[in-house]
C-alpha cells in the first residue's frame, strides 16, 4: 500500500464501491466542506475562506484526534478528481499533499460501480510510522466508502 522513500512519505488507499456509480459518489467528495458527514472521528467542517468548488478553497476540520486546516489546491469535476494541502493542524502533519479521484469500474463491458483513490506525499510525521498512517488511511477510507454508499441508497 505505502512505500517508504528516505525523504517522503508515499501511498495510497483505494476503496471499491459495488453499488454506487462515480457519478453519484463525486457530489459529496467535490463539496469539500462536508468531512463531518463521512470521516470517522471529524464531529466538525467548515469553509475558512475561499469560493466554494474552486482551487484555494480553505476548511477547517476538528474532531477527537485533532484539528487541522486544508486547503484545496485543484478540483477537476470531469475527471472526478481533487487535491487538497493541509496548511496547518494539530496532527503534525507537513508538507502533506494527497489527491482523491473516484473512478468508475466496469464489470462485463458495463458500469459496476466506482473506485475511489486517496493518494497522498509528505514529510514523515513525528510519532508514527508509514505502515502505520497507511493502515489508518486505508480504514478511514473504507469508512467513508461504506457511509458514501449509505447515503446513495437513502437519496433513492
Amino acid at each position: 500500500m505505502a512505500e517508504e522513500t528516505q525523504t517522503k512519505w508515499e501511498g495510497k488507499a483505494t476503496a471499491e464501491l459495488k453499488s454506487s456509480t462515480a457519478e453519484q459518489i463525486w457530489p459529496f467528495l467535490e463539496e469539500f466542506c462536508n468531512l463531518d458527514k463521512f470521516f470517522p472521528d471529524v464531529d466538525t467542517c467548515y469553509r475558512v475562506e475561499g469560493t466554494p468548488g474552486q482551487p484555494g478553497l480553505v476548511r477547517y476540520c476538528a474532531g477527537k484526534l485533532g484539528w487541522a486546516k486544508e486547503k484545496l489546491l485543484t478540483i477537476d469535476p470531469t475527471n472526478r478528481c481533487l487535491s487538497y494541502e493541509v496548511l496547518e493542524g494539530s496532527f503534525g502533519f507537513k508538507n502533506y499533499v494527497a489527491t482523491v479521484k473516484v473512478l468508475p469500474m466496469e464489470g462485463d463491458g458495463k458500469p459496476a460501480g466506482c473506485k475511489i483513490e486517496w493518494s497522498f506525499i509528505a514529510d514523515p510525521f513525528e510519532g508514527w510510522r508509514l505502515e502505520d498512517f497507511g493502515s489508518y488511511l486505508d480504514n478511514c477510507l473504507q469508512f467513508v466508502a461504506n457511509k458514501l454508499e449509505d447515503a446513495i441508497k437513502a437519496q433513492i
